[in-house]
């Protein structure tokens, strides 16, 4: 266990992007935190992203206005005064999002009023924002019009690529996730120039429908037969009901996102 010092910390941090402040430490790719200790250290206004914080221990800290948002949260445990709160999270976001819980089931019917419900929360949130707001990003977050890129491409790896089995499922106007790059995927699959919304809406309409078609016929049987991870990788192979309950998750996921982020652009105090 090391002990770091303020010494050690400035050391190691990277200069701040070019517009940024530049007191502003960026630490990026590094290992170097990993079973430290931190004692009477202030983090006040830091951010984490894309970063591992399984298994850290703060005890006799202040946490006033601590926000924490991850995608993997409901598979883990995240004990808060000696009390797992996921599940307390999961049926809050479940009360917030009528029709969320239904990500998790288990027969076509199920999935088929999921479905159904995620695609209306969608409909609210499309037709109801601003158009000065579709492309506006907050926190270098997605902005909605990225956002339905998104799904698309969620869409088409795990309907397209993982239960159908296409060799090339995606549509160049999909976004896919930060890094992917870096991971080896081909980027040149995907279009260079900002597609309009109306471009979206209309790829993103099809995609919806190729849903609701595939789980209008779905079966019992259908739904418990193995498919290969459309990611790659030989660990896992999920079930069509896996790759569709996949979908749901990142529909409810990013939903949420989007509605989080549409309330601070449009709070006057910046938070939602």
């Amino acid at each position: 266990m090391e002990v770091l010092s303020s010494e050690k910390l400035a050391a190691s941090k990277q200069a701040p992007p070019n517009g940024q402040n530049e007191e502003m430490a960026i630490y990026s790719d590094t290992q170097q935190f990993e079973d430290s200790t931190f004692i009477k250290t202030s983090f006040k206004g830091a951010t984490l992203r894309s970063s591992d914080v399984s298994g850290v221990t703060m005890r006799g800290v202040e946490t006033n206005g601590l926000d924490i948002d991850g995608h993997d949260l409901l598979f883990g445990t995240l004990i808060v005064c000696g009390v797992d709160v996921v599940s307390l999270v999961d049926a809050e976001l479940n009360r917030q999002f009528p029709g969320r819980e239904l990500q998790k089931a288990q027969t076509p019917d199920g999935l088929r009023d999921g479905w159904v419900a995620a695609q209306a929360a969608w409909e609210t949130t499309v037709t109801s924002t601003p158009p000065e707001l579709v492309d506006t990003c907050i926190n270098d977050e997605w902005s909605l019009a990225q956002t339905l890129r998104h799904l698309v491409l969620v869409t088409d790896a795990w309907l397209r690529g993982g239960i159908m089995g296409l060799e090339q499922p995606f549509h160049e106007i999909g976004q896919i996730f930060d890094g992917a790059a870096e991971m080896g995927f081909d980027m040149s699959i995907f279009q260079a120039d900002v597609p309009t919304l109306a471009d979206i809406l209309t790829v993103r309409a099809e995609r919806q429908q190729m849903v609701t078609e595939f789980l209008d016929a779905a079966t019992p049987e259908l739904l418990a037969e193995e498919r290969n991870n459309p990611w790659g990788g030989g660990d896992w192979h999920p079930t069509v009901g896996d790759c569709m309950r996949v979908i749901l998750e990142e529909e409810w996921a990013h939903l949420r996102y989007v509605r989080r982020d549409l309330a601070q652009m449009n709070s006057p105090s910046g938070q939602p």
